[in-house]
């Protein structure tokens, strides 16, 4: 089989030695050619190679970001028999599409796992979500759609999203601790509470209207605090359509219900005057009175005004 490793080297819970370990060990199964990335959308433009030289499998060490660009850029034309497996060792903060198809979170165990379902040619074929709209992307422009794998959201969380990279950029290591710190600064100093900017329009139903912030999630969990799953569409899965989380109020009590909703699987609390929740979704669009930011699989993807989501069902063949 030939494959390629797309290295992300500055990928949070990885080394330079356990990254030479895991290249030998898949260089054993596998006709392997390592690159490492050295700038955004790289990843995407190998994942165009490796479509093109018809490679057999391309795999990612790094984080749900560079899996991101190198999906898109895998499915530049679509999905086809020609897109290349997809297999992912975890390296980043959140791994939250790595541990959604059921790999270790540590990147020997799960290149182990790799190794094994490489000698079987075992993959899972899944689903994928698209989002059409964005105005602001380096990766995949001029591209119309942009495919992710796991989740994309619009409002206080891509506000964080966007905090932590502009704190990354400075140096800064992400972390739980430093994700709740900019989180709760986010929340109270930083973010409009007092006036929504979203609306949600699906097919055959009326608008849902005062939305402040709004979760599409692929899979479940939608992400990880640390080792605790955030998970408030349980029910998100890459064989069903698109889940919808989305925030209608924003005061601290509102805000204390959803986080118990998101954290302890509870539904306590719930209604629709302050929490929407869409299961199984085909298509629907979200638009915005005002730029709003949004996020893509845990990237800032800038800022849009109408956006429309799309689940594409066995769009990939990932190894497991």
């Amino acid at each position: 089989m030939r494959g390629l490793l797309v290295v992300n080297p500055k990928a949070t819970t990885t080394s330079p030695r356990v990254t030479d370990v895991l290249i030998h060990a898949l260089a054993d199964e596998l006709d392997l050619d390592v690159t490492v990335t050295n700038h955004r959308g790289h990843g995407f433009t190998l994942g165009a190679q490796a479509r093109t030289q018809e490679l057999d499998v391309v795999l990612t060490l790094g984080g749900d970001g560079v899996i991101n660009e190198v999906v898109n850029g895998m499915l530049i034309d679509g999905p086809g028999p020609k897109v290349p497996m997809l297999a992912t060792v975890p390296g980043g903060s959140g791994n939250v599409f790595a541990r959604s198809l059921g790999l270790p979170n540590d990147p020997v165990e799960a290149t182990g796992q790799l190794l094994d379902a490489l000698r079987e040619r075992r993959f899972r074929t899944i689903g994928l979500g698209t989002v059409a709209g964005l105005t602001n992307t380096d990766i995949v422009d001029p591209q119309p759609i942009r495919w992710f794998t796991a989740n994309a959201g619009l409002g206080l969380d891509a506000e964080i999203i966007s905090a932590m990279e502009n704190q990354r950029r400075t140096g800064e290591t992400a972390s739980p601790t430093r994700y709740l710190r900019t989180a709760l600064h986010s929340f109270f100093l930083r973010t409009d509470r007092k006036h929504p900017a979203l609306s949600l329009h699906r097919s055959g139903a009326n608008p849902v209207t005062g939305v402040f912030m709004a979760v599409v999630q692929n899979t479940s969990p939608w992400t990880y605090f640390g080792a605790w799953p955030i998970d408030p569409c349980p029910q998100a899965s890459f064989e069903t359509g698109l889940d919808v989380f989305a925030l209608r109020a924003m005061r601290v009590a509102a805000a204390m219900r959803a986080t118990r909703r998101m954290v302890m699987s509870s539904r306590a609390g719930s209604s629709r005057k302050a929490m929407v929740v869409w299961h199984d979704q085909s298509q629907f669009s979200i638009t915005a009175n005002r730029p709003t930011p949004i996020q893509i699989d845990g990237e800032a993807a800038g800022l849009v005004t109408e956006v429309t989501f799309a689940s594409v069902p066995g769009a990939l063949r990932a190894m497991v």
